[in-house]
């Protein structure tokens, strides 16, 4: 990846979306960029001068595109839009779905279609590069139109009002100051915004966008996690590792399947463990050993369908009207949210899936079955075990299922009937993210359960790389003879999970013992 990357001209990936947000990677415009957006302003410069009538530059908005604004009041107009569309509520999103919000808009703008100045522009890059992040509600955007409530309190900043997460020289803490103060502090005087230029700023699907970008990047996470951590469920239940067989997963070529499939293979590759129960009798597991590849290849499929369609959002337009070049102007609906809404929600069913059948495993390794003692103790009684873990994976299993409910299922007319169906594609992005949110703490449980009964095998070890993966564990929790409070634990290895910190030291461990894990399927990496 390059440490440069240019805005409206580079194709922008998930992974350079969030490398600019975390500051390894620095967006810049060309002065070709510079060039073409300079050229779009005058195009509306154009209009305004004409007296040519269009949507959002001489008229007002939604049921009110028939109210004609006057040439001298065509810049009040992008001011109040900011002031009338905040109208955000709830708790504030993470500063840095903000900062997407600010990197996905800046390279749709920088394309030169939106009408937008090229010092907006660069005022919004300034944010950016010296992380002064707008405060953002999380609530209150129906998905079409744009996202349109948390993009006018993004943009507020850019006029003088609203808030900013800001850090301090040395901290890594954020703290709230209000924009007027903090920027009149640094000597930055408010933008006078030009004609049409606060309804670019807040048409448009960024903050799905944004949502879409964690999610794709987190559930990847978890998918790969799910892989080993169901290898090692496997392997602590002594299960066996025919039915992940190249030969049978070729009758039904899923792709996600043959992927899961490789990769249990390759991670159960020369398991002591597994070659001393091959004659073993058992004819065939449980569903949910049995099966990953299925299970978890779905679920895979879904990111992948997300995946792509991220992509394509990530390098569009979404504002309107668009403007053509030679004065021609489209008022029509790329802002509307749901060519991501829709699969976002399936992404929530997918991403609720691995969570399902990883509470399986959890439940199975407590049974007592195939040389395991019953709750992953051998004094139960006096102790309750890994008993009450399992309970948290079935309250957010649970949970999770509820969270599925499709949200882009459901329209609700807004502006007396102008914009009569919506996407309501933010709920679908904000609930995909709490499903994986939950997941990870069921991730966590299932490794920490594996963990324990893969010690109940020994002197025998399992393969190379999931002994890697256990005592990457034991580096943090220990083995557990008596109860003590499990949510430690649980948050020790959680924190792992979701830091990316586990699968990224597996996968490192894999390559350099010569095993490519995802080897022929370069469609499922970032």
């Amino acid at each position: 990846m390059s440490a440069v990357f240019h805005y409206g001209t580079d194709q922008l990936t998930v992974a350079i979306a969030i490398a600019i947000a975390n500051g390894s990677c620095k967006g810049v415009i060309s002065p070709e960029t510079a060039m073409r957006v300079t050229a779009s302003e005058q195009e509306v410069n154009d209009i305004v001068s004409s007296g040519q009538t269009v949507y959002g530059v001489n008229t007002g908005f939604g049921i009110l595109a028939s109210t004609a604004i006057s040439a001298a009041d065509t810049t009040i107009l992008q001011h109040k839009i900011l002031q009338s569309h905040s109208v955000g509520v709830g708790t504030s999103v993470h500063p840095e779905i903000a900062k997407l919000m600010l990197v996905t808009k800046a390279h749709s703008l920088a394309k030169g279609y939106s009408g937008i100045r090229l010092s907006t522009l660069q005022r919004i890059i300034w944010h950016i590069d010296n992380n002064v992040i707008p405060v953002v509600p999380e609530k209150g955007s129906v998905g079409a139109s744009g996202d349109l409530s948390p993009l006018a309190h993004l943009f507020l900043p850019l006029i003088g009002l609203g808030t900013l997460c800001v850090t301090s020289a040395g901290k890594k803490e954020y703290e709230l100051v209000a924009a007027a103060d903090y920027l009149a502090s640094l000597g930055i005087a408010p933008l006078s915004l030009g004609p049409k230029e606060g309804l670019a700023l807040i048409n448009g699907t960024q903050f799905i966008l944004s949502f879409a970008i964690k999610a794709v990047q987190r559930m990847h996470n978890c998918l790969e996690a799910a892989d080993i951590i169901g290898a090692m469920s496997l392997e602590a239940l002594t299960g066996t590792k025919a039915p992940f067989d190249a030969r049978l997963h070729a009758l039904r070529p899923f792709a996600g399947n043959k992927l899961v499939a490789q990769r249990l293979r390759l991670l159960l590759h020369e398991s002591a463990i597994m070659d001393s129960h091959v004659d073993c009798g058992r004819v065939q597991d449980p569903y949910s050993l049995r099966c990953m590849p299925q299970v978890h290849g779905a679920s895979r499929n879904g990111w992948l369908h997300l995946s792509e369609l991220t992509q394509i959002e990530l390098n569009s337009v979404t504002d309107n009207p668009v403007l053509l070049g030679a004065g021609e102007t489209i008022s029509g609906g790329n802002f509307h949210g749901q060519p991501l809404a829709i699969p976002l929600d399936y992404a929530c069913v997918a991403a609720a899936e691995l969570g399902n059948i990883s509470d399986r495993r959890c439940y199975l390794l407590l049974e007592g079955k195939w040389g395991l003692p019953v709750l992953l103790m051998n004094n139960v009684g006096l102790n309750s075990g890994f008993m009450i873990p399992q309970y948290t994976t079935a309250a957010l299993v649970t949970e999770n299922k509820t969270l599925c409910f499709p949200a882009s299922a459901d329209s609700i007319p807004t502006s007396l009937g102008q914009e009569d169906h919506v996407s309501m594609g933010s709920i679908s992005g904000r609930k995909l993210n709490q499903i994986i949110d939950n997941l990870e703490y069921i991730l966590a449980i299932e490794l920490l359960s594996a963990c324990q009964a893969i010690e109940f095998r020994r002197p025998l070890k399992s393969s190379s790389v999931l002994e890697f993966a256990h005592s990457y564990v034991r580096d943090y929790v220990s083995f557990a003879s008596e109860d003590r409070i499990f949510s430690l634990d649980v948050e020790q290895v959680a924190s792992r999970l979701r830091s990316f910190d586990f699968v990224d030291k597996v996968n490192q461990f894999a390559h350099v013992s010569g095993l490519s894990l995802n080897e022929g399927y370069p469609q499922f990496s970032l």
